[in-house]
């Protein structure tokens, strides 16, 4: 892409973040890699950027003909660290370990496998903690993105690394909805689809909860309404939403059968202690602002918005698909993949788990498995 320019990677830095909140300029770089797109960038509420930082990593080698690239499509609270180890520039290690390296399902003897850092993030892709033009953070200035947008900025990333076509465009959960979009919107650019325990528009249940997760966060004194100090964010509020949100990602079987009505020597339910361990894990690791912006995308999600509905929006894929969900799914019940499989004319493919949402994380051998009969 004309005028893309590669920020080389300066090493890592001394400083090793001690604060809540995500990555920050300064930090440690870890495995990522940096684009800067040149603006100004339109976005489809009307809103733009003078220009985007992408942050990505990739694995494998990219063919001459470019035809071996895949690309890898995050969740909510994911980034780009796809699979390796936390460390500096990483507080996690990799959130879907097993499915890409040498003989994996995604093999990087084989393929090129790209996963960036989506727009609104705060891992390194601009977004609502990064720095604006004044050399303040954007805060509560950050515009209103789409799926749309964010796919854009993807294709904006493909064009720049010599990628014209993926040979495949995996995601899960918010990931499927890029995966699903990239398919629709660029169908002469994705060769084969795998579109896993997502939906083709957000559900009242759906949006629902995730506005209630906006609520908690915005009800944190340290709010400041969405302007607050990096060194500040609001981490309590932060913390109730993941609480909330866990309890959809998980099945009622799943935390009847850890926990019961356990209480620990503390006094506290066992399930509360837990929940509570994942609300501080996130706060760690996670801007708020990100948190409200990204499910806000996730609630104005529709494929089928300005295309004639749903059913005619599907109509537009070429690619090969799989459709998978998980059974015990109460986030994105099996009902929602089986729409979008009979749209694309394919059977829905579902992996038992206990684990409900979260399986689509946790069962890599049996999404494995079905990556591995898409890609031959």
């Amino acid at each position: 892409m004309t005028g893309v320019r590669e920020v080389a990677d300066r090493g890592p830095s001394s400083r090793t973040p001690a604060r809540p909140g995500g990555w920050r300029e300064g930090d440690p770089v870890g495995d990522r890699r940096f684009l800067d797109l040149p603006g100004p960038f339109e976005l489809e509420r009307g809103g733009r950027l003078p220009g985007v930082r992408v942050a990505y990593e990739t694995w494998g080698t990219l063919a001459p003909d470019g035809g071996n690239a895949v690309l890898v499509e995050h969740a909510l609270t994911g980034d780009s660290h796809v699979v390796g180890a936390a460390g500096p520039g990483h507080a996690t290690p990799g959130w879907w370990a097993g499915l890409v390296g040498p003989g994996a399902a995604l093999d990087t003897d084989r393929f090129f496998v790209v996963c960036a850092n989506v727009l609104g993030g705060c891992q390194g892709t601009t977004g609502p903690s990064s720095t604006a033009p004044d050399g303040a953070p954007w805060g509560a200035r950050f515009p209103e993105v789409t799926v749309a947008d964010q796919v854009r900025v993807e294709a904006a990333l493909a064009d720049a690394l010599g990628v014209d076509r993926w040979a495949c465009v995996v995601g899960g959960s918010m990931g499927g909805m890029r995966a699903l979009e990239w398919a629709v919107a660029l169908p002469g650019r994705v060769d084969a689809l795998f579109f896993l325990a997502s939906g083709a528009a957000a559900s009242a249940d759906q949006i629902g909860t995730q506005t209630t997760q906006q609520a908690a966060v915005r009800a944190d004194p340290r709010w400041r309404d969405g302007d607050y100090p990096l060194d500040d964010p609001p981490v309590d509020g932060l913390g109730i939403a993941r609480r909330i949100a866990h309890l959809t990602y998980r099945s009622a079987l799943e935390l009847d059968t850890r926990f019961g009505s356990l209480v620990q020597e503390d006094g506290r339910f066992a399930v509360a202690s837990y929940l509570e361990h994942h609300a501080g894990k996130l706060a760690g690791r996670f801007d708020a602002g990100s948190y409200v912006l990204l499910t806000e995308v996730m609630n104005t999600w529709d494929v089928g918005r300005g295309r004639g509905g749903v059913a005619a929006a599907l109509d537009r894929v070429t690619a090969r698909a799989v459709v998978a969900g998980i059974d015990s799914d109460r986030l994105y019940p099996p009902a929602l993949q089986q729409e979008v499989a009979d749209g694309l004319g394919v059977p829905l493919r579902l992996i038992p788990s206990p684990y409900g949402h979260d399986g689509f994380l946790i069962e890599t051998q049996a999404v494995g498995a079905l990556l591995r009969e898409l890609l031959g």
